[in-house]
């Protein structure tokens, strides 16, 4: 490390002395700086993990008039560092990956030990998936945004979210986060097991002058992206764990679709329809229960279809139960279920 990163360093240690002894846990470097691999314009990244509130005096920034290199000061308190471990982005390194040069409370690094194992664990688990699906959806918000807006420049900013959301979303599905700066990050994405021309459509938007073009490369990398997270994942074979979901959407529903076909409700019958759907393909995103393309065949021309689709749909689940060795619980009165239902 050079001399002058050395000064940054030990003006800190000191002047957490002077204002707030109590504040200052420890000081990790990361980045170039600690890869190794700096120019001569390459700041300092630290991780000044502080204790309380007081600590928020040893954050500032300056610039360097001999250099003209630009340094941020920036402290960061434990809930920031929680919320990284529990990888809700791919930005980890600082957490993960700092070279920890000062320890003032041995506790708190001990604590940042555990946080960086908890994160690394969380990276190798399924939960991870849970992640991904809501940096997918945050990048659709951004996707709908750049549809909403019609300047170049706002779109561009959409644009980037979307990039940033799904560039997250892939690297956590993959178990894994970005080390090294933004310069790098397409490289280290290309690394992955990703087609080439998810990277070339994120350089192609950067470079784009059309709003029109950088809408249909954001739809590309949103449609690649969601066939290529379902690619890895295992899901589970049917079980006792679907217990009570063949009886949730015959009551929530069934009845409901006969009924607006009855009363020509189309819009009814729509809605009903659609949570049918949205219920099988929220339990066939974690269990293979196989596909039930209810919304292709929905008809808004004869509602009496639609009763027999649903009717039709439930039938096929019923396998799913035989193959998970549950049966349906059907009473035939209600006196009975209330006997049953009270030894139990």
């Amino acid at each position: 490390m050079n001399s002058v990163n050395q000064k940054i360093i030990d003006a800190v240690i000191e002047k957490a002395e002077k204002v707030c002894p109590d504040s200052l846990a420890l000081i990790g470097i990361y980045g170039s700086v600690a890869r190794g691999d700096e120019y001569e314009k390459s700041d300092l990244d630290l991780l000044i993990l502080i204790q309380n509130d007081e600590g928020w005096q040893l954050g500032t920034g300056f610039i360097l008039q001999n250099s003209k290199v630009g340094y941020d000061i920036y402290c960061t308190n434990w809930d920031r560092l929680r919320y990284d471990a529990a990888c809700h982005h791919a930005q980890l390194s600082r957490m993960i990956d700092s070279k920890i040069v000062f320890i003032k409370n041995q506790q708190a690094y001990d604590e940042l030990c555990n946080l960086r194992e908890q994160a690394k664990l969380f990276l190798a688990s399924e939960e991870r998936f849970q992640r991904v699906n809501k940096l997918v959806d945050k990048a659709k918000v951004s996707y709908a945004n750049a549809y909403l807006h019609e300047e170049l420049g706002q779109v561009r900013l959409d644009a980037f979210g979307v990039i940033h959301s799904l560039m997250d979303a892939i690297m956590l599905f993959h178990g894994s986060y970005f080390k090294r700066s933004t310069k790098s990050m397409l490289e280290e994405l290309a690394a992955l097991p990703i087609e080439e021309f998810f990277v070339d459509h994120i350089k192609s938007v950067a470079a784009s002058k059309d709003v029109l073009e950088i809408r249909a490369l954001l739809k590309s990398l949103l449609l690649y992206t969601e066939v290529h997270l379902k690619q890895k994942r295992n899901k589970a074979e049917p079980s006792a764990s679907l217990a009570g979901t063949y009886e949730e959407m015959y009551s929530n529903w069934r009845n409901k679709v006969e009924e607006a076909a009855k009363q020509n409700n189309v819009f009814a019958s729509f809605m009903n329809m659609c949570s049918l759907q949205n219920m099988l393909i929220e339990i066939s995103d974690e269990v293979a229960i196989g596909t039930y393309n209810i919304m292709e065949e929905y008809n808004p021309d004869c509602l009496e279809d639609n009763v027999s689709l649903f009717d039709a749909c439930l039938q096929e689940y019923e396998k799913v139960y035989e193959t998970a060795g549950i049966a349906i619980n059907y009473y035939p009165s209600v006196d009975e279920f209330v006997a049953d239902y009270l030894k139990n």
